[in-house]
């Protein structure tokens, strides 16, 4: 049978009743001639579609067993609960419909129907999908109480918006509509919403970048350019952190991550570099004793000496330079380490009689013939 059609792809008004009349005589002749097969694809498809239906209740299982999110077999589940019962009836139908050899016009209904139930049915799917990744993300320990968090509302909605509208262009190309005008003109519309919203979206993919990157969370400890602090919080437009001096920062998300962010939390030990210089009249032997006594006070303090050699001839003094690590990213603790070190270098050299020499400078005068003399009259000497 020809339908004819209007421009837009939908049949004309005048040709429904007898669309629908034609509809009904077929398929009542159908149903008369091939009776057994119907019954047969019936049973098949009942089947079929109660076996669908516990695939689905195992998909509420799993998600209720995980948590929702919990795993990726928790996500998957979810989305499998997710199907529809339209969509099931529909692939249920679809796959008896070549066995029952039904008259064009249905089997072009059926397959119609299948194609719509199928469009927003993987919508559905992926959107599930996305949102098990990104709150399976979110919903980790380190994320709890973050505003990123509250702020999947409106991820939500633009993925949403964004598989749906997929879905629609299709179902209408399907009808028959010529959807190239209405493509290029969405095409349009991002393009003109992208530009007039590029920072919001910028610091938007930033967030996201947060997210999956992860290159600190919230109660990491991070430095970058001349400023350093806690992470208090992660929104969808900004990060807010808690400088070490009490102040709290607050960065655009796309700011934060253009910059060379350290993450203090993640450091495995804190290296300290204390110099000391000792005086030029301690002698040799000391001296050269002076590193092993340096590694003994270190690892009594609780670090893990690196380095304990000579830096140079000071004005005043020998220098020396002790570098040591101490376990973790705790830098109270490393003070207080480094603090230890000290009183103990102190005590040991007061008990070797070596000397830690103040900077010292001796000047000369000499009269205009470059004869040295004396900086005080000889009256004050007598």
């Amino acid at each position: 049978m020809i339908i004819n059609r209007t421009a837009t792809g939908f049949p004309q008004s005048d040709n429904l009743e007898i669309q629908a009349e034609a509809f009904a005589n077929d398929s009542w002749a159908w149903a008369q001639s091939h009776w057994l097969q119907i019954l047969i694809a019936t049973g098949i498809a009942i089947a079929v579609f109660f076996l669908l239906q516990a695939i689905k209740g195992w998909g509420a299982r799993v998600c209720k067993k995980g948590e929702g999110v919990a795993n990726w077999y928790a996500v998957i589940g979810r989305a499998v609960a997710r199907t529809g019962n339209f969509f099931i009836l529909m692939v249920s139908i679809r796959l008896v419909t070549g066995y029952a050899n039904p008259p064009r016009m249905v089997e072009s209904t059926v397959e119609f129907l299948f194609t719509i139930s199928a469009a927003f049915q993987c919508a559905i799917w992926l959107r599930e999908l996305i949102f098990g990744a990104i709150e399976r993300k979110t919903t980790a320990d380190n994320y709890h109480g973050s505003g990123l968090a509250s702020a999947l509302g409106i991820i939500r909605v633009l993925i949403t918006v964004v598989l749906f509208a997929i879905a629609t262009v299709m179902v209408l190309g399907n009808l028959g509509v010529n959807v190239t005008g209405l493509v290029a003109g969405l095409g349009v519309g991002g393009i003109a919403i992208g530009l007039a919203a590029q920072g919001i979206f910028a610091n938007l993919f930033a967030a996201l970048t947060i997210l999956f990157d992860r290159p600190f969370r919230v109660g990491d400890k991070i430095r970058f350019d001349r400023n350093s602090g806690t992470v208090v919080s992660i929104g969808l437009m900004s990060t807010r952190i808690r400088s070490f001096i009490g102040e709290e920062l607050v960065f655009s998300n796309k700011q934060l991550l253009d910059k060379l962010i350290e993450n203090l939390s993640l450091r495995h030990h804190t290296r300290t570099k204390l110099p000391i210089g000792v005086a030029y009249e301690t002698p040799v032997e000391k001296l050269e004793a002076l590193p092993a006594m340096f590694r003994e006070i270190v690892e009594q303090a609780g670090g893990t000496l690196s380095r304990a050699s000579t830096e140079g001839f000071g004005a005043s003094s020998i220098d020396f330079v002790i570098e040591f690590d101490v376990a973790g990213d705790d830098v109270p603790h490393a003070q207080l380490v480094r603090d230890k070190i000290m009183f103990a270098i102190l005590r040991r050299f007061a008990a070797e009689g070596i000397s830690i020499p103040y900077p010292t400078q001796t000047s000369y005068t000499a009269d205009p013939s470059g004869k040295f003399i004396l900086p005080y009259p000889a009256e004050a000497r007598a």
